[in-house]
């Protein structure tokens, strides 16, 4: 299936003259006076495009705090009146839809624990049909890059055609230093599929933890993002909701005005330099490859010894082997252990399906 969509770019729609947008506000909208307030430092400190709070929280077991949902809308109006920025919710089922509009929203996004449902995708879609409003798609939870290409695909083909992605990283098989794994190889291949799709970056849901959003928030803007959206509180360690993974305003000020924003082009005369080591890592990878090529011909030559003297294909102590010593050799060349450990777990799945389809082929 060919990968398009009849999107406005983001300057059709919003004007952050020239800069990365950002979306800024608390977790969740808790008090009118807490709105208000963290709102207005937001204002004063200037960096925001646009004004962000949970109205609906639904958490992954009940009894914390759920969002004040309806009565909070009305604080929001607030905010933008006496700020003048727009202001953006997440929204979960149609009625959520219907009361953003009626409380003039001005942007909409889509969570992550929805993004995962096409059923409740397709509910939101049809609730936004003949709507012009801008709606932003976060990734699912689990990892899979099709569920939101199907969610992106359903608003548009809905209408929807101010569109965008957030990549708030995904839920971790296992502890990892982050609330939620960036992956950032899935939003990079998202980014590559439709290069016109707005992509923003979530440092608050991938870090969990202040200590690591400028780290997570500069690797966006390293790879070229469109913005960012992060949480932001007025006293962060009395908030309600993911009081750990908020900044108050001056700080957040402080954390963007620090972060460095990349070219996304280079001069003419710095081009010639780059071709030639383009042209390097071109030849490298070209000899990777049939390295690459040459290691499966050796596979095929062990399936089929292991074909002639019964022996299973996968062997756990050799794969073992095969990750140990690989990471050990990886890490005598200075290269990342996750690098060299996800590149080796690939190839030693590509030789099991070789073998196994080498075996059957032979004995069918």
């Amino acid at each position: 299936m060919n990968a398009s969509l009849d999107i406005l770019p983001l300057s059709s729609w919003i004007n952050t003259e020239g800069k990365p947008l950002v979306i800024a506000g608390p977790c969740s909208a808790e008090t009118e006076e807490q709105m208000l307030e963290t709102a207005s430092q937001i204002k004063k400190e200037g960096f925001a495009h646009v004004l962000r709070a949970g109205i609906w929280k639904p958490r992954t077991r009940p009894g914390s705090f759920e969002g004040m949902g309806e009565a909070a809308l009305p604080w929001l109006q607030a905010a933008k009146k006496e700020t003048g920025l727009p202001v953006a919710i997440e929204v979960a089922n149609p009625q959520h839809i219907e009361l953003a509009l009626k409380y003039g929203v001005d942007i909409l996004w889509v969570g992550a624990r929805t993004t995962v449902n096409p059923f409740n995708v397709q509910e939101l879609a049809e609730a936004l049909r003949g709507v012009d409003v801008p709606v932003l798609v976060k990734n699912p939870v689990n990892p899979d890059l099709q569920l939101w290409i199907g969610a992106l695909e359903r608003l548009n083909q809905a209408g929807v055609k101010k569109l965008g992605a957030i990549h708030r990283g995904f839920s971790n098989a296992q502890e990892t230093k982050y609330r939620n794994s960036p992956m950032w190889n899935i939003a990079i291949e998202l980014k590559t599929l439709f290069p016109e799709l707005p992509v923003i970056g979530d440092p608050s849901h991938m870090a969990g933890k202040r200590s690591l959003l400028f780290e997570i928030a500069q690797r966006a803007l390293d790879l070229n993002y469109d913005g960012l959206i992060i949480e932001s509180h007025r006293d962060p360690d009395k908030a309600w909701s993911d009081a750990s993974q908020q900044l108050t305003p001056s700080a957040l000020a402080e954390m963007l005005h620090d972060l460095h924003v990349r070219k996304e082009s280079y001069p003419t005369d710095y081009q010639s330099q780059l071709e030639v080591v383009r042209g390097k890592i071109d030849n490298l990878d070209r000899e990777l490859l049939e390295n690459l090529a040459n290691r499966m011909s050796l596979v095929e030559k062990l399936a089929e010894y292991k074909r002639d003297n019964n022996v299973a294909a996968y062997q756990v102590d050799r794969f073992r082997e095969v990750l140990d010593t690989r990471g050990a050799w990886g890490k005598s060349l200075n290269l990342y252990p996750n690098l060299v450990d996800e590149l080796f777990k690939l190839v030693h799945m590509e030789s099991i399906r070789k073998q196994t389809e080498v075996m059957n082929q032979i004995n069918a």
